[in-house]
């Protein structure tokens, strides 16, 4: 078996990085799970750098076995991260001690490439964008300009692959020069030896690693597609996420204004007046059902969706067996342009793959499968809608993605209450024939207790519907006043987050920028946040998560409220039932472990470095009163517990000063860079003998140096360099410096 431990290190030193005792437990461990067999729980903390603990263990076995191993991350941006960053890096240093070149790949949906064939004019244009041939003559429009650009690239491009293109364009755009799988011709197409889509798969096959992300394992692994080249050992990262992507992967939903938009996809195509009819009779009756479950079907529902099954399978029918120049009712169709001759077959392809989502989704619904939940939903923009989502996914990972291979999840948050437990139960490794599985902890190499502090705001009384309370808002202002800024709010709601933002900007004045998920694009508020610290950025759902903001710019995160999923949610409310009906807590099981989840993520936000310090202040005083509270701190990081709020407040007053001009003062001895107002001092200050320097507030140590002088060396960038240091960009760039390395290497993005 392979020395993990040394080829760990060499990966890590060529990386001028350090070595971290959780990221050698996690090697060590996913390398027996996959040399035995054994499916693996770890959790790996904040700055364990678990990419590298996987991915050098995953090469290691893709040697040896001749077979891909395939890495699955929650998102399109991790899965760029892990194939641009980590994986060049990791394969370069460890092609050496391994004995050969290692190579991997990407894998992603059709949709995320362009289509030579349709660039062409093998489909006729997408009817939802509404865009003339004369826009695209003149493009005086942002949309017709974006397409034209598309265009010019495709002349170039070696990929075509989406991300490939900076800066992007606009969904609407994309669909100009992309196809879904429904819509691809496959073997037929004209195209099909120069097509991206197959090239790069073609080439993933025959890689070492290839990475994908979990709605394509969905479509995969669950619906039995079979795509992905195979393989024995899947990695899924970002592992907490897994159930509720498949979930989403495998919901549907149909609306009328949905429905009417595939008629006239397909109007001059077939016949279409029993469907038109169809679609008229579902709107009216979706429109006087009330929102919330259905359970059965109402009668009339089921009768109109039968009545729109019938009419999709005889437009299906009319498809199907009409010639390539034929229309409704099988009559020639007149065409001029592009619309002419080579987009017929394109054209039906389109059309039949919208009509046979309807069909489908109409089946299932009348199906009303035991497992299926059914409910009404929408907005007043686009109308109701029927949407149906699986009671559960355990049953499907259980027996379509574990039965075969052994899988490693992983994440940052897996234990929740202090037990793998919850999260196990919806990746369906509990119960009955539940397939063997380990879990571990690696921890992470932050000392939570001495970088920050958790606040529960008991004083406070329980939030109610409407949402901040004033006393709410009274102690989120004297909390922000405090930090001087440097504030991320986590909210329950749109509604709750819009209202204190308003709020904080007429109380603050022009003190301090108060920036509101919405008003921008949802990166560029982060980059603003990050850049300046006397910012606050006040968001819900997607703020939680994701949100990688080290340093002075975010050293309180304020969480407005225990975040259950909402009362009236059909899926998690059927869900908590049928865990009641079976003789189980339906209550601790989804809600509390929904909960537990995002306050675990939500409060991860605040330490993201070594060098970080600050408050987590939770508003609801629930945390500390309720039955279940000792379940939702058992799933925080292991902050410094505390309800005083003078304490918080005082704390916080002296990390805004600290961090003023840079952080504490070299002549400090660093002391003030190791606390928060001597609050959770549990460990001494570095002696001065370890040390090189203190800078901007952060201690260098001469093992440091020699790695900031290695990497700096090397080429490597700014925000790279300062990752694998545990450091923010500015300390990296000042100790540089005043080390005479020179100017900055470029920051991502910048070259």
């Amino acid at each position: 078996m392979a020395d993990f431990d040394a080829l760990l290190r060499a990966a890590v030193t060529d990386l001028g990085g350090s070595e971290r005792p959780g990221q050698h437990r996690m090697v060590a461990a996913v390398s027996l799970a996959a040399h035995a067999g054994r499916h693996l729980l770890v959790q790996a903390g904040t700055g364990t750098g678990k990419s590298l603990g996987y991915l050098v263990p995953a090469l290691v076995h893709a040697v040896d076995n001749g077979t891909p191993v395939v890495v699955a991350t929650a998102t399109l941006a991790l899965q760029g991260q892990i194939v641009e960053r980590d994986l060049p890096q990791v394969a370069s240093c460890l092609a050496g001690p391994l004995g050969r070149e290692l190579t991997y790949a990407v894998w992603k949906g059709r949709r995320n490439y362009l289509c030579r064939n349709k660039l062409l004019g093998g489909y006729p244009s997408d009817e939802d964008t509404l865009l003339p041939a004369a826009a695209v003559a003149h493009p005086s429009s942002r949309l017709a300009a974006q397409v034209m650009r598309l265009r010019e690239w495709a002349e170039h491009t070696q990929t075509g692959d989406r991300d490939d293109l900076v800066p992007g364009v606009s969904e609407p755009a994309w669909r100009q020069v992309s196809v879904s799988a429904r819509e691809c011709l496959g073997p037929r197409c004209p195209m099909a030896a120069e097509c991206f889509v197959e090239m790069a798969r073609n080439s993933a096959r025959q890689s070492d690693v290839v990475v994908t992300n979990h709605a394509f394992l969905a479509v995969d692994a669950v619906e039995g597609r079979h795509l992905l080249p195979a393989h024995d050992l899947l990695i899924v990262d970002e592992a907490h996420e897994l159930a509720d992507r498949v979930t989403a992967a495998i919901t549907d939903e149909l609306g009328a204004a949905a429905v009417a938009t595939v008629v006239r996809k397909v109007g001059r195509l077939a016949a279409t007046d029993d469907l038109t009819a169809a679609v008229e009779q579902l709107d009216r009756v979706l429109s006087g059902l009330p929102h919330g479950r259905l359970d059965p079907l109402p009668e009339p529902l089921a009768v109109g969706l039968g009545v729109l099954r019938d009419a999709a399978r005889a437009v299906l029918s009319g498809l199907n067996s009409a010639s390539p120049a034929a229309g409704a009712a099988g009559k020639p169709v007149a065409r001029s342009g592009a619309d002419a001759g080579g987009n017929a077959e394109g054209g039906r392809a389109v059309a039949r793959a919208a009509v046979e989502e309807v069909f489908d989704v109409a089946a299932r619904l009348l199906q009303q499968r035991p497992l299926d939940v059914v409910w009404i939903g929408g907005d007043a923009a686009s109308g109701s809608r029927v949407r149906v989502a699986p009671l559960s996914v355990s049953d499907l990972l259980r027996e379509r993605l574990f039965a075969d291979r052994t899988v490693v999840l992983t994440s940052a948050t897996l234990e929740l209450g202090g037990s793998f437990t919850a999260i196990a139960a919806t990746l369906g490794l509990t119960g009955q024939d539940a397939p063997d599985w380990d879990g571990l902890d690696v921890g992470s190499p932050f000392d939570y207790r001495r970088q920050a502090i958790a606040y529960v705001a008991a004083q406070l009384p329980p939030p109610g519907r409407d949402g901040p309370s004033d006393q709410a808002l009274d102690e989120i202002e004297a909390l922000i006043r405090a930090a001087g800024g440097r504030t991320l709010g986590l909210f329950s709601s749109a509604r709750a987050a819009v209202t204190a933002a308003q709020e904080m900007r007429r109380r603050l004045g022009g003190d301090l920028e108060i920036l509101c998920q919405g008003e921008d694009q949802t990166a560029t508020l982060v980059r603003r946040f990050a850049r300046t610290p006397s910012t606050c950025l006040f968001g819900t759902l997607s703020l939680w998560q994701g949100v990688d903001v080290p340093g002075p710019s975010c050293q309180l995160v304020l969480i407005d409220r225990i975040p259950f999923p909402r009362p009236d949610d059909p899926l998690a409310s059927a869900r908590a039932r049928a865990v009641t009906r079976s003789g189980g807590n339906g209550f601790m099981a989804v809600s509390a472990t929904h909960a537990a989840l995002r306050l675990a993520q939500g409060s991860g936000r605040l330490i993201r470095r070594g060098t970080d310090r600050g408050v987590v202040a939770i508003l609801d005083p629930r945390m500390v009163t309720a039955r279940y509270a000792g379940f939702l701190q058992a799933s925080l990081p292991p902050f410094w517990p505390t309800t005083d709020r003078t304490v918080v407040l005082e704390a916080l007053t002296r990390l805004a000063t600290t961090a003023v001009d840079g952080g504490a003062a070299a002549d400090d001895g660093g002391a003030a860079a190791d606390r928060i107002g001597g609050v959770v001092s549990t460990g001494a200050p570095t002696p001065r003998a370890a040390r090189s320097a203190v800078v901007r507030g952060s201690t260098w140590s001469t093992s440091q140096d020699e790695a900031l002088t290695r990497a700096w060396s090397s080429g490597n960038d700014l925000t790279a360099i300062a990752t694998r240091l545990d450091m923010d960009s500015d300390s990296v760039s000042v100790r540089a410096r005043l080390l005479g390395l020179g100017a900055a290497n470029p920051v991502d993005g910048d070259s």
